[in-house]
């Protein structure tokens, strides 16, 4: 029997509905669970993928999220990326994919601290991590730089990377970096504004004790991809190993586990969706909505051709990294950057529809009223971002 076509079509009606583009959700936790989880690399991009999937959302409520109900977590994931994942869904991601990033991250760790001449680098470590424990017992949050000046021994230098491409600096952030991907630490409110990058360190078990037993690495792993496919399936072999960051064989013995079925994609691609998500979803109404810089639609894929069309020497930095995009009915049809005075430039691809302009204006008016005069400046600027916010508004 021939495998079932899902068409680009209906894949993008399938991310319209799924992703919450369409129609807005609930709130902030809403939007990451919607995404599985929310890209938070780039802190403003948090806020803002959570603005566009929930339009009556304000910047002070998703902050109560992440720093007051604590509903929203950030953790070390997938590709070594930071995310932002509900407190439900936190131990399936930490359990498939946070575990391995810690080991992988403290053998790196432990080789840059034996180079840069530390003896015993294990001992140093186990050392160091109890010292910042101590600080932090009962602290309200505090800075890496203040941290550093307790625990003088993080201001160690140490050479990072090898060969050609070394660099020396000084512990605190490999420390505390790794201190929080192995589950003793989480971050907190950054100084300044919400955009900011420099957060202050709590404890873990202070900030947001475990409340629901760990599940096993299979089962995390099964439940994890069940839940990626529902959301971005159809996605193909070379999608599902890109985002997991797994091997071949741990995406095909996890696949095995999970009740799922081979479709056929319109550019001859073989996709795997769940095998009781067949049918045709629905068409939705015409929408547009404003994505900000490493959105997890915009990164949901490895292939992406179906949604990116021949733009992405505009919207991806070399690194693969995406810039704020414009989307139409599930394409990207063009961008939009931040200016210096929190102005939004934006550059259309192609001619929109009278009907696709109109919402298009809102959408824009809604960032900028968002963002209320704080400028977005993306870690990874892409040509097109670059391009956009050094221009000069012609508005009246």
């Amino acid at each position: 029997m021939p495998n079932v076509l899902i068409s680009t079509e209906q894949r993008r009606a399938r991310l319209a509905i799924r992703h919450g583009l369409a129609s807005p959700v609930a709130d902030a936790v809403s939007a990451a669970d919607h995404m599985v989880l929310l890209h938070a690399t780039d802190p403003a991009s948090i806020f803002l993928a959570a603005h566009a999937r929930s339009r009556g959302v304000s910047v002070a409520d998703i902050e109560a999220s992440l720093f007051e109900d604590r509903t929203l977590m950030r953790t070390l994931a997938m590709r070594r990326t930071l995310f932002v994942a509900s407190r439900s869904v936190l131990p399936v991601i930490e359990v498939a994919a946070s575990v391995d990033v810690a080991r992988a991250e403290r053998k790196t760790l432990v080789k840059y601290l034996d180079q840069s001449g530390v003896t015993n680098p294990e001992e140093w470590l186990a050392d160091a991590f109890g010292q910042v424990l101590a600080v932090l017992d009962g602290a309200g949050g505090v800075t890496a730089r203040q941290v550093t000046a307790l625990v003088p021994v993080l201001a160690t230098r140490i050479t990072l990377g090898s060969g050609k491409f070394t660099q020396e600096a000084g512990a605190t952030s490999r420390v505390l970096g790794l201190m929080a991907v192995e589950g003793l630490l989480a971050r907190g409110r950054p100084g300044g504004l919400w955009t900011g990058r420099q957060y202050v360190w709590h404890r873990r078990d202070q900030w947001l004790p475990l409340e629901q037993p760990l599940l096993d690495v299979a089962a995390a792993s099964g439940e994890l991809l069940n839940r990626w496919l529902y959301t971005f399936g159809p996605g193909t072999m070379v999608d599902l190993r890109w985002w997991t960051g797994w091997t071949k064989s741990k995406v095909s013995k996890t696949l095995d586990g999970l009740d799922v079925a081979e479709v056929d994609l319109d550019d001859g691609r073989t996709g795997y969706v769940l095998a009781d998500d067949l049918a045709d979803v629905d068409e939705p109404e015409p929408w547009v909505v404003c994505l900000p810089a490493l959105d997890p639609t915009s990164m949901g894929w490895k292939d992406r051709e179906w949604y990116v069309g021949d733009h992405a020497a505009e919207l991806f930095d070399r690194n693969g990294n995406i810039g704020p995009t414009i989307w139409a009915d599930g394409k990207i049809v063009g961008g939009w950057a931040s200016r210096a005075d929190a102005s939004i430039a934006m550059e259309l691809f192609e001619p929109l529809s009278p009907a696709h302009t109109r919402l298009l204006d809102q959408r824009l008016h809604d960032l900028e009223e968002f963002v209320d005069g704080v400028p977005i400046k993306p870690s990874f600027p892409t040509p097109q971002q670059k391009r956009l916010a050094s221009s000069v508004d012609l508005r009246e």
